[in-house]
């Protein structure tokens, strides 16, 4: 049987689930020993960390060492924290908790970007993974592993048991190729919604690949319009945070003074019914607007991808970009950064080419001659210019179309 890595096409897959009050607790314990070993493995590598500076030979420093070091396995935690050995708690959320520490400071050395590994604080949201395994099967299915499908609106997973499910898994279980389940990741948000994500690895592809309709496409991305093509067409931006921010403003003004309420009267917030009742409020609000945007945003990538053979975007830095105050709003509610990861992986996952260039000059450059604007004595185009003429060669330009055709010459230049 092939391993995830050894598989050619690759899949996620993310259902909402609908647990019983039993499941949930389940879930809790399940995720409190995830972040508990966590932070546990954290808390040992800073203190490894300072003992590895002392630098004469101190039997107790060496012998603390030792002890620490062999500590950082899933049994020998489990060992030294009796309530880790509860039957309830999976022990591959155990195995996985360490790993994704690990995990973590391998991303750190790799790019220094993210941080070193930091301590999980406890929070409304509970998260943990586990592993689908196949034991004596010859053939990984989606229904006959430890974590598998028992019918299209139910699956097992390990200590939880039968779960009852909604989304798109409906066409995955009409696979009769091999198609193995990876890692499995149970989740609750702050609005109390549980989600299932699965990873899903196979030879043979997930979705149809079909030539696209059109060639070649440049999209400028901005926050007049969401996004300006080559050809002049534009796709309105939504806003959806803004639409709704005065209500969120009003909601948790409440939340707020809820909070202070059950401060003063020394009433902790977990067992203040009204507080709890307006944070699930201010959460669900929250979560509308990014069901909206995500939507949205998967419509868009989607179409873009399908119906183009190469698609070019300009390679945005949004938290640079956010140090703008004026515009920091515009560009946090618009997801840039997550529009171009969904372009990267549907490009892949339909075999067509998605490309990003630098946006250096691509609104300030004539495509027709090429001239720069702040070039031979004249002024740099601002953001309040939405049209131009060229000094050079007389032509008029709209702003963003006139960029999108720069940013595919870009792109087709870089492949080239």
């Amino acid at each position: 049987m092939k391993s995830m890595a050894k598989m050619q096409y690759h899949y996620g897959l993310k259902m909402r689930c609908y647990p019983s009050d039993q499941q949930k607790q389940l879930i809790k314990i399940n995720s409190d020993a995830s972040r508990f070993i966590y932070n546990e493995m954290v808390a040992i590598g800073k203190e490894l960390m300072q003992l590895r500076r002392v630098k004469l030979p101190i039997d107790t420093v060496q012998e603390r060492i030792k002890q620490l070091t062999m500590r950082q396995n899933a049994k020998q935690m489990s060992n030294h924290y009796q309530f880790l050995e509860d039957k309830r708690i999976d022990s591959l959320a155990k195995a996985n908790a360490i790993q994704n520490y690990r995990k973590a400071w391998n991303a750190f050395r790799k790019v220094h970007t993210a941080g070193v590994p930091k301590f999980h604080r406890k929070s409304y949201r509970w998260s943990y993974q586990t592993n689908c395994q196949y034991p004596g099967q010859k053939t990984a299915l989606l229904t006959n592993g430890t974590v598998c499908f028992l019918d299209k609106h139910h699956v097992k997973v390990p200590k939880i048991g039968r779960l009852r499910i909604t989304g798109s898994q409906a066409r995955l279980l009409k696979r009769a190729c091999e198609t193995r389940i990876g890692t499995v990741t149970l989740t609750k948000d702050p609005a109390d919604r549980f989600f299932i994500s699965m990873q899903l690895a196979s030879d043979e592809p997930f979705v149809k690949v079909s030539k696209a309709n059109h060639g070649h496409i440049g999209i400028d991305l901005n926050t007049d319009n969401f996004l300006t093509d080559n050809e002049g067409n534009t796709v309105p931006n939504p806003r959806y945070y803004r639409t709704i921010k005065g209500k969120l403003a009003k909601e948790q003004r409440i939340l707020s003074r809820r909070q202070r309420r059950a401060k003063k009267e020394h009433r902790s917030l977990q067992n203040s019914k009204n507080y709890q009742k307006q944070r699930l409020l201010v959460a669900k609000l929250h979560a509308k607007v990014m069901n909206q945007r995500h939507n949205f945003l998967q419509q868009i990538s989607t179409a873009l991808i399908k119906n183009h053979d190469l698609v070019v975007a300009e390679e945005l830095r949004s938290k640079n970009m956010l140090k703008n105050h004026a515009l920091a709003l515009s560009i946090s509610d618009v997801g840039w950064r997550t529009f171009l990861g969904m372009l990267a992986y549907k490009a892949k996952l339909y075999n067509h080419q998605f490309v990003t260039v630098s946006p250096k000059n691509t609104t300030q450059t004539c495509n027709d001659c090429s001239f720069i604007m702040g070039t031979n004595n004249t002024e740099k185009l601002t953001l309040a210019d939405r049209e131009w003429t060229c000094p050079n060669c007389g032509i008029h330009h709209i702003r963003d179309w006139n960029a999108a055709k720069n940013i595919l010459d870009k792109g087709i230049a870089k492949l080239a």
